[in-house]
């Protein structure tokens, strides 16, 4: 197609929310144009350190210090950041952004097409009425404008086409997902489960539910996914599609139909508005490598770019109409910013099973579902809740790197696997909704094309102080009950972003006056632009939201049509 050419929808992101997107608009009929501005990415070729061994590469999958102090200073804290998937990651020095004084903020992002649907972590888990309530029940937060049941089709929806291992359990507060068999749990879990279920019955301890085929539909396989191969190397790439990316599942299933035309290496600046009809016309871009501005035109946008970047673009689209940033009538745009924090929790030795050990390299974990303040009450301690992943290992050949010994003895020594397993649990606690948690545009630094960099103006409260001590010591009280001995804390600095679950910004609200998009994830200002990524959350539970983002984008896709089908928008 060629550039004037009106688009019937604009996508703005290929990751998580922007693949489905396209698949979904695609898949309805509607010439889709999706904007990316990483480079490309082909499914397979691309993955350039799938399958390699440590000792095969350069700098044995570690990154050269000195590169990744220069050029990737924020990147190189992400736990996924290695030789194997560098490429995978946005160039720090290239793309800064501002923190204010003081504070601290790591944004992790992708740069390609699929965005950080390449790198997730790919736990998923449905959120229910304990989260969609709470600001409600609570008064932090504006209250959400859905509820469980809203959302709990489009759930099923996007997981039939995902793809979902994990077990049925029946708890209210983590519904059960549509789930392909679930990853087995190790011995040791399995044993820890029993005894920390008898010792806290409100407590369960679960596989982790993660978007990794285990038993895959034909559809699945159509789009050419395959089984999970137990690699544990998801980060470099997938060739086998196992688990879910948009690169691997949603952007072929919109390619196949022929509406799709996707750009990569294209910056959005900005969104176009005119005031006479109150609708957006399309946006305007650069060519990340021309540097050439080019307008397109559609009926319809979708702001998938991820929060930060979604809220990059909004407050830079500022006319006579919306001074402030586009849609921002409220006022609201860029407040509320919100992160999960994590980083704390407790592991220990976990004594026997030493003639037991594991076949494969699992992706996956295990789960404890929140289990405090489920009526969102307090219980004087804090409010919300937290959840735990975590799992049990036995060091292999690589608890010799670093160490000392040669020879055959250390040969003899590194072919069984270590005397003790161990056992850890890893908190992730939700973050109270505030306004002075918020993303600005900086006053005079820009980017290298001459867009106002982001400022970022955010910290912990109180509450998720009290919350990280409790994190803690629940955490040494279940691996006490399941007996482990030389059970020791982690508390690292917690970093607001480190956790790449940012959400917030753009919240979806009933009131136009104190949110951005309602609860179809329409803007209220302007009826032709819906944001679906992360930024639109006014909450955000303590579970993963990728899947979350998924259902919601489908549900708003669904909505859209109709509406444009009946002229509207």
């Amino acid at each position: 197609m060629s550039e004037n050419t009106p688009f019937d929808v604009i996508v703005v992101g290929s990751g998580m929310s922007g693949g489905w997107a396209a698949k979904e608009f695609c898949e309805k009929g509607m010439k889709t144009l999706v904007l990316e501005r990483g480079k490309p990415t082909e499914h397979s070729v691309d993955y350039v350190g799938e399958n390699q061994n440590p000792w095969d590469m350069q700098h044995r999958d570690r990154v050269d210090p000195q590169l990744a102090e220069d050029e990737y200073s924020v990147q190189r804290n992400c736990y996924a950041f290695r030789e194997s998937t560098r490429n995978f990651f946005i160039n720090d020095k290239k793309n800064p952004y501002s923190v204010e004084d003081g504070k601290e903020f790591h944004w992790l992002r992708g740069d390609q097409v699929g965005g950080k649907s390449l790198m997730w972590a790919r736990q998923s888990y449905r959120w229910s009425d304990t989260d969609f309530e709470a600001n409600k029940a609570d008064g932090h937060g504006s209250d959400w404008p859905i509820r469980y049941a809203d959302i709990a089709p489009w759930y099923d929806y996007v997981e039939k086409f995902v793809g979902i291992s994990g077990s049925k359990e029946g708890l209210p507060q983590l519904p059960d997902s549509i789930f392909q068999p679930a990853m087995e749990l190790t011995c040791v879990e399995k044993d820890a489960k029993a005894k920390i279920e008898a010792a806290f019955p409100e407590r369960n301890l679960i596989p982790g539910r993660a978007a990794h085929l285990t038993a895959p539909t034909e559809e699945q396989k159509a789009l050419g996914r395959g089984s999970c191969q137990f690699r544990n190397q998801c980060e470099r790439g997938c060739s086998f599609g196992a688990y879910f990316s948009s690169v691997s599942a949603t952007l072929p299933a919109a390619e196949r139909t022929g509406n799709l035309t996707l750009k990569p290496n294209t910056i959005v600046e900005r969104i176009l508005y005119d005031a006479e009809t109150g609708k957006a016309t399309g946006v305007r871009t650069i060519n990340r490598e021309t540097r050439e501005t080019t307008d397109y035109q559609a009926r319809v946008i979708f702001m998938c770019a991820s929060t930060l970047g979604t809220l990059q673009v909004m407050l830079n689209s500022k006319s006579e109409a919306f001074p402030d940033g586009f849609a921002n009538s409220s006022g609201i745009l860029g407040k509320y910013l919100m992160d999960h924090q994590h980083q704390v929790g407790a592991e220990g030795d976990y004594p026997g099973f030493e003639d037991d050990y594991f076949a494969g390299r699992r992706p996956n974990g295990i789960y404890v579902p929140r289990y405090r303040n489920l009526d969102n009450n307090t219980d004087g301690e804090f409010l919300r809740g937290f959840a735990y992943q975590g799992g049990s290992r036995r060091a292999s050949w690589t608890r010799a790197l670093g160490g000392s010994g040669f020879g055959k003895a250390l040969k003899d020594d590194l072919r069984k696997p270590a005397e003790t397993w161990r056992m850890r649990l890893h908190a992730f606690g939700e973050m109270l909704p505030r306004a002075e948690n918020r993303v600005t545009l900086h006053p005079s630094k820009t980017d290298e094309f001459g867009i106002p960099q982001i400022h970022i103006d955010m910290d912990w409260s109180d509450n998720e102080r009290k919350m990280r001590e409790v994190m803690k010591a629940d955490a040494v009280a279940m691996l006490e009950a399941s007996g482990c001995i030389n059970i020791e804390t982690f508390d690292d600095p917690p970093i607001p972003g480190h956790c790449i679950h940012e959400m917030g910004g753009a919240r979806m609200g009933a009131d136009p006056k104190s949110s951005v998009v309602n609860k179809h994830n329409q803007c209220h200002d302007v009826p032709n632009v819906f944001i679906t990524d992360g930024s639109s959350f006014a909450s955000e539970a303590c579970q993963n939201p990728s899947l979350t983002f998924m259902a919601l984008t489908a549900r708003a896709v669904d909505f859209a049509v109709t509406q444009m089908e009946q002229d509207l928008i």
